[in-house]
């Protein structure tokens, strides 16, 4: 059912947070749009204006991972000032009511977590651009270390003191394998609730946009807000094609 209006919507949707048992969001970059932080696929995205570089580019070619840390570091005056916003902390309140046991996203931004979650109970199954990664031995390391090492090198990317292989953002790059134990515990929590909330995904990143049909088909109530329609609409309980954070703004705090 799509809402005729926002009202009617965030009633409907209160209705069913009050009956839900376990309610598991799914987040994607619509949710921190309103945090400053711009998404990559609609028109005027990041990918509209930069070609993607794919994991075996960057792995191949020192020049692509050269270029993929400067449109990092070009992007971190953004992500440093990024504030959870009305959605994060809606569910951070369902979160610290025990309504939800985790959040599954697909936004690398560390939000959930500064909103309140744990970050145990952050399945990121696009990983996380606030710190980055080995691709070899899986060392972690601050991005304030791979800045100096980049600057210090005149623009190079660097690569591990321990094993040389590259570093990159601790983040899942087209090409790169999904991470299997997220998408495990993902699989877990979407066949175990009673109501799952689709909010500012445009589903249409495969695997990850079969969790809402995985919840719907275990049994659960599936709502979707999103300000663009989406693929799913039809099989969804509501469906609210309106701002996230005036649609989740009431619930923050409750």
């Amino acid at each position: 059912m799509i809402a005729t209006d926002l009202q009617s919507g965030v009633e409907r949707l209160g209705d069913m947070i009050a009956e839900a048992r376990t309610i598991v969001p799914f987040t994607g970059a619509g949710i921190s749009t309103e945090c400053g932080i711009p998404d990559f696929r609609s028109p005027g995205g990041i990918w509209t204006r930069h070609r993607p570089i794919e994991f075996g580019e960057f792995v191949a070619s020192q020049e692509a991972r050269d270029e993929s840390w400067r449109r990092r570091f070009a992007m971190e005056e953004i992500f440093a000032a990024a504030k959870p916003g009305r959605g994060h902390r809606a569910l951070a309140s369902l979160y610290r009511a025990g309504k939800v046991p985790a959040v599954i996203t697909q936004n690398i931004d560390n939000l959930h977590q500064a909103s309140g979650f744990a970050a145990e109970h952050v399945i990121e199954l696009h990983g996380n651009t606030t710190y980055a990664r080995c691709i070899g031995c899986g060392q972690a390391y601050p991005l304030d270390w791979v800045k100096r090492r980049f600057d210090d090198d005149g623009g190079l990317a660097p690569n591990c003191t321990a094993c040389d292989e590259p570093v990159k953002t601790a983040t899942i790059s087209f090409g790169q394998m999904m991470p299997d134990e997220e998408m495990r515990r993902a699989g877990a929590l979407a066949r175990a609730c009673d109501l799952f909330l689709a909010i500012g995904s445009s589903l249409v990143v495969w695997p990850a946009a079969g969790f809402p049909l995985m919840a719907k088909n275990a049994g659960a109530r599936l709502v979707i807000i999103n300000r663009e329609p989406t693929e799913q609409d039809d099989i969804a309980d509501l469906v609210l094609h309106h701002d996230i954070g005036e649609a989740l703004g009431p619930f923050v705090g409750n």
